[in-house]
């Protein structure tokens, strides 16, 4: 008698012991599909007082660049495989420098607009893809003229004066009045700015010969405003301005200046930081001169370095290295289809390749920067 409640007493404490574990587990493996499922799909926000976006229109360089430098003689492409992996129907290089998605996409796709944004530049546009809004982005460009030229990309300058070119096109298809409208309304993306430290800067002599790093972010800050201004000039008020990431924490430049360690580059961080906070001036001081601007700093910085510092809290497993090829070096043409242990799983890497996020960073990077400052536009 005393050996069989032993028996049983025992089972039931078995039993309740395998219980709890189970249901500790079904509780991670929930929070876990949870958070999976919040950053997989894009929704729209709610917008302040029922207001809707027409069109999000984009500049800037290869984080924003949908395809745009497909269209153009240069070497900053992207439109072989490995990219676009997990792009559209999936295998789909569409000339965004990543796995899938980038935040032209997902911005577009959070105000309401649209799941895509194409490229300015693809000749297959239809009127509602324009009517829409599209990227005028080119992966390599920058605030500093230099930039673009050194690699033959389109400049601000070029970008700007194909959204001139687009205002002409829309009004043709759909009449002034609806074209006012849609460039009054609609929201802009900027977000430019780290290829002139990480190349322009630090990997050519061409700037500092005649510039320090803060005449040179000066410089910067300049070219900025200067085309902020000339953005509102040809009717753009709703105005989303990205600062520089923690470009020092990429990992080429870590590979090529983080040492034997491959440790975050101190000074690029420190350029990033000194630039953000006088482009933050600028825009400021812009909306006290341009009082029905709203002009909307977006402070990616901070956001990138906290993944880096703790990616388990934000579900990824890699933050130092990229997930084709090697993970140190490959961008651009030397990530390929020939780039040797490319990763199978792109979500448990916040980089794609050595210099641009994976589509589910940019996704929680996006939220993290954008969701909070909506209100902001309107």
């Amino acid at each position: 008698m005393f050996k069989n409640n032993f028996g049983n007493n025992r089972y039931r404490s078995m039993s309740l012991l395998c219980g709890e574990l189970l249901s500790q587990w079904f509780l991670v493996i929930l929070m876990s599909y949870i958070i999976t499922s919040m950053f997989q799909h894009v929704s729209a926000l709610s917008l302040p007082n029922n207001a809707t976006v027409p069109a999000v229109i984009v500049f800037g360089d290869s984080i924003v660049d949908t395809g745009n430098n497909n269209y153009i003689s240069t070497l900053v492409k992207c439109n072989f495989p490995p990219y676009g992996r997990d792009f559209a129907e999936g295998n789909h290089p569409s000339g965004r420098f990543s796995n899938g998605l980038v935040p032209s996409d997902i911005i577009a796709a959070k105000f309401g607009v649209k799941k895509f944004l194409p490229p300015y530049l693809d000749p297959n546009l239809q009127v509602q893809d324009l009517l829409t809004g599209v990227s005028f982005a080119s992966g390599g460009a920058g605030y500093d003229p230099l930039t673009a030229d050194l690699v033959s990309v389109m400049s601000l300058t070029d970008q700007l004066d194909m959204f001139k070119e687009y205002i002409q096109r829309i009004n043709d298809a759909v009449g002034g009045n609806r074209t006012t409208l849609i460039v009054s309304k609609s929201i802009y993306i900027v977000c430019i700015g780290s290829d002139d430290i990480a190349n322009t800067y630090i990997q050519s002599p061409f700037r500092r010969v005649e510039y320090d790093i803060s005449s040179y972010t000066d410089l910067m800050a300049s070219e900025a405003s200067k085309f902020l201004e000339t953005l509102y000039g040809i009717g753009g008020r709703r105005i989303g301005v990205f600062g520089i990431p923690a470009i020092g924490c990429v990992p080429s430049q870590r590979t090529m200046a983080g040492g034997l360690d491959r440790e975050c580059v101190e000074f690029s961080n420190e350029a990033a930081m000194l630039f953000n906070s006088k482009l933050s001036s600028q825009i400021d001081a812009l909306g006290k001169k341009l009082p029905d601007a709203r002009i909307v700093y977006l402070d990616c910085y901070n956001g990138l370095l906290s993944m880096i510092g703790d990616p388990a809290k934000y579900g990824f497993e890699e933050a130092v290295k990229g997930c084709c090829g090697t993970g140190d070096i490959e961008v651009s043409i030397l990530c390929n289809r020939y780039a040797i242990d490319t990763c199978s799983n792109s979500s448990d890497y916040i980089f794609w390749d050595s210099y641009h996020p994976t589509e589910h960073a940019y996704n929680i990077l996006s939220s993290i920067v954008l969701d909070n400052k909506i209100n902001n536009f309107f």
